[in-house]
């Protein structure tokens, strides 16, 4: 088992080393789907005196409804509006018919432990820890309720670990934009709210699995504690963790239309020359040049963009001449490292740094 998440993770480097910086159709976010997760003959993580399918309901109903009076610009879609079954290949289908800019899926946790508490966001991604695996096989046991589930997941058993290794290795374009928005839900659920942050997880969800946009999985928190079950069971419970996910919402919309507007407004210039780099790093906190992360790597760089801070090494003209250097970072150890393009000192996508160099 350990062998095969050794090989997983060096997969994932090879595969997932081009992240795009927002890949989202447009500059604007216009249409978010909001996800109450289970429902109908699944009733989820059951607690003493609630169930998780009618929790997340009134608190994705909630959410869309802030969303809906405080965004006026911003379209919500419902995997459901009422307690009943929907599959979770359907629940995909309805955002990527729809082309959500952002998917956010609801959810309740409960495990063998009343001492247990607190929220977490995940994202689609390699699990870390088996606690992380079983909240997604939790989750998944959804499609053992479905109709010839064997026609949609390909033969994905929830009870295999190497089927979670296979669905992580799935290149997901928006690990980028999914962990920023995961991480605005964390603080605000912490800092707005005060329940204890569990942090920003990875595991594979097949909910996510087939999103063609950022998406998240939100664990509100532990209907198998009672206090937590009760806070999230009441009526000021979910308005709080509602207007909470509504706040993160908005925080990376109001960031996403802000860093378009600005990398259009840089882009028309077409005398402004495109500069390459190397990105080799990500912190959440400024490191100083002197860390020894940096040590070893010629002519770092640094930018701040949503909330982290991101480290480049060298300049260079052309992507070709850019390729040669990226080999050398990640034989320094940097095995994600890949190249970005600057104009103005502003990141571009590189198929705008692309027409500019060839003078497309």
């Amino acid at each position: 088992m350990k062998r095969l998440i050794h090989i997983a993770i060096v997969l994932l480097a090879i595969f997932c080393c081009n992240p795009m910086i927002w890949a989202q159709k447009s500059g604007k976010i216009t249409t978010v789907v909001i996800d109450a997760g289970h429902g109908g003959k699944d009733p989820g993580a059951i607690g003493k005196h609630a169930k998780e399918k009618d929790i997340v309901l009134k608190i994705a109903l909630k959410t869309g409804q802030y969303i809906e009076e405080y965004l006026k610009d911003v379209k919500v879609i419902y995997t459901r509006k009422t307690d009943r079954f929907v599959e979770l290949y359907k629940r995909a289908e309805i955002a990527n018919t729809n082309n959500a800019d952002v998917f956010i899926s609801i959810h309740c946790n409960a495990i063998n432990s009343s001492a247990t508490y607190g929220s977490e966001t995940y994202v689609m991604g390699l699990h870390k820890e088996n606690a992380n695996l079983n909240v997604a096989m939790m989750e998944n046991a959804a499609i053992l309720l479905e109709n010839n589930e064997d026609d949609y997941y390909e033969g994905f058993d929830i009870n295999a670990p190497e089927s979670y290794i296979s669905l992580a290795l799935k290149k997901d374009n928006f690990m980028e934009q999914s962990v920023i928005i995961a991480d605005q839900i964390q603080k605000q659920f912490k800092n707005r709210v005060g329940r204890k942050d569990r942090g920003v997880k990875q595991a594979g969800f097949l909910v996510l699995w087939r999103t063609s946009m950022p998406g998240i999985l939100i664990e509100l928190g532990f209907l198998s504690n009672p206090t937590e079950e009760r806070f999230l069971n009441s009526e000021e419970g979910q308005v709080y963790m509602a207007s909470a996910i509504y706040r993160a919402f908005k925080e990376y919309k109001l960031a996403y239309e802000k860093e378009n507007s600005v990398a259009a407004t840089q882009i028309t210039d077409s005398e402004a020359k495109v500069d390459y780099r190397v990105q080799f790093l990500t912190s959440s906190n400024e490191l100083p040049l002197s860390d020894h992360k940096l040590k070893g790597i010629p002519e770092v760089s640094s930018y701040h963009q949503n909330g982290l801070y991101k480290y480049t090494s060298g300049h260079f003209g052309s992507g070709r001449d850019a390729e040669s250097h990226m080999k050398a970072i990640r034989e320094k150890g940097f095995n994600d490292a890949f190249i970005v393009a600057f104009q103005n000192n502003i990141r571009i996508s590189m198929s705008e740094a692309k027409k500019f160099e060839t003078g497309e």
